[in-house]
């Protein structure tokens, strides 16, 4: 299976925040909408004992995420023993395959954050407070709340300790220094530290404070018990959008002599190769081919993904009549489309296309390389293309370039660099057109 990094978001909280409980719900909802949920539990102390009733791993995966990881410093569950602690981004890179991992804790782990505040809380007041003073005074989210206050920290400490000097009788000659608990910690020391940073995309509160500030930050803010609209934000903005994958079969291939789906590649035919890469970001798979017949043999071959054979939907050839097929053809609201000689089509850039159409709105995300747009590895979003490839064809286009022409459509460009962010080998659009070349990238392929 191909791994695709799964989209997190981090839901953060002091002490007795109510994370888990929070958590919980938002799980149980999720999943309940059919989403596959995983979830990452952080201890910031060392040693934790492991999903047993009560605890709280044990109530994420009662809850209904299918993968929990849990960690603190120097051990994760999986159970993995490492010399330091990981890093969120390592442990989440850990867990592809997921619509959403639900993070609790890693304030610092640079994911979008969900940030709770209690008013049963005094810390959680104080920060709300603080967060209020902030916007007030035009300050971003993205403060250095560290540097802000650590003066003020250090002027209380230096109080604390005149205080328990003046408070305590002299020591005897040669007699130890007394210690401080290395545990206490100032309210300056908590708003230094745990102030909602420039990655704080919600938060989930009863502190009026609160709900004020994230209206002047304009980060949306929900009640304590608001679970439903909670869900209802991360379907919207962080949820892996559901989508059609189209792999475009066509028919026989002049040059090839046969069907490029069915020529031979590494010992079996070239569709299956496809089918393999995308299947495990397809909430439908669809081929489009005019070759039924040929391709049968496909249900038996992967029985469980319910691929659906579709044919052209006009009787002439062309770039843009193969899309209007499968935009007609897909239920789901993203349309990836692809090509079936692109050897190495990846299903990590398609997720994240679709992480960008999400993020954007875009109505088409294509990747663009030195020779201009990509068409064919790209998405596109059913409700804005398709009466705009409709409008083309009726006046006679059949190029994909008139598409991302048509000033009515949000085209937004992938570059090159994303790319390789997405998909570190590269080679996503490699194609084969002559039997030479699919030889020489098969000759590629088979040495690596």
């Amino acid at each position: 299976m191909v791994n695709v990094p799964s989209p997190a978001v981090a839901v953060v909280g002091r002490h007795n925040s109510g994370k888990t409980t929070l958590i919980e719900q938002l799980i149980a909802c999720l999943v309940g909408r059919g989403h596959d949920v995983g979830s990452v539990k952080h201890h910031s102390h060392a040693g934790f004992e492991i999903d047993y009733p009560g605890k709280d791993s044990y109530r994420h995966r009662a809850a209904g995420a299918s993968e929990t990881v849990i960690a603190c410093p120097g051990q994760m569950a999986r159970i993995k023993t490492v010399e330091e602690e990981l890093e969120c981004s390592e442990i989440v890179r850990s867990m592809p395959g997921h619509d959403i991992v639900v993070v609790e804790g890693y304030r610092k782990s640079g994911l979008p954050t969900i940030e709770i505040m209690r008013s049963g809380n005094p810390a959680d007041v104080h920060v709300a407070e603080a967060m209020l003073k902030a916007a007030r005074a035009g300050e971003p989210l993205g403060t250095d709340f560290v540097q802000r206050y650590r003066e003020q920290a250090q002027r209380e400490r230096e109080a604390a300790a005149a205080a328990d000097a003046s408070a305590t009788p002299a020591a005897e000659p040669g007699a130890a220094p007394a210690e401080r608990d290395p545990h206490a910690h100032t309210v300056a020391d908590d708003l230094a530290h745990k102030m909602p940073d420039a990655n704080t995309v919600a938060v989930v509160t009863d502190i009026p404070e609160a709900r004020q500030a994230a209206v002047l930050f304009n980060v949306p803010a929900f009640g304590l018990d608001d679970v439903d609209g909670l869900a209802d934000f991360l379907e919207e903005h962080y949820v892996r959008p559901r989508l059609t994958v189209v792999i475009q079969a066509g028919g026989e291939s002049r040059r090839m002599g046969q069907s490029k789906a069915t020529v031979p590649f590494a010992g079996r035919p070239l569709i299956c190769r496809l089918i393999e890469r995308l299947a495990p970001v397809a909430d439908e798979l669809v081929i489009t081919t005019n070759e039924h017949d040929r391709l049968g043999f496909l249900a038996e071959a992967y029985p469980d993904l319910d691929i659906k054979l579709v044919g052209d939907a006009f009787d002439f050839r062309g770039a843009l009549p193969g899309l209007y097929t499968a935009l007609t053809a897909a239920r789901n609201p993203y349309v990836a489309v692809v090509a079936c000689d692109m050897v190495f089509a990846s299903a990590a850039l398609v997720v994240a296309e679709s992480l960008v159409m999400a993020g954007t709105g875009a109505d088409v995300v294509v990747p663009v390389n030195k020779h201009g747009f990509e068409p064919f590895h790209a998405l596109y979003r059913r409700s804005g293309c398709l009466p705009a490839v409709r409008r083309a064809l009726d006046r006679g286009d059949r190029r994909a370039q008139s598409l991302l022409e048509d000033p009515e459509v949000h085209v937004e460009e992938f570059s090159q660099k994303r790319v390789l962010e997405a998909e570190p080998h590269g080679g996503c659009f490699i194609n084969a057109n002559t039997p030479d070349e699919l030889k020489r990238i098969e000759d590629s392929y088979l040495e690596e």
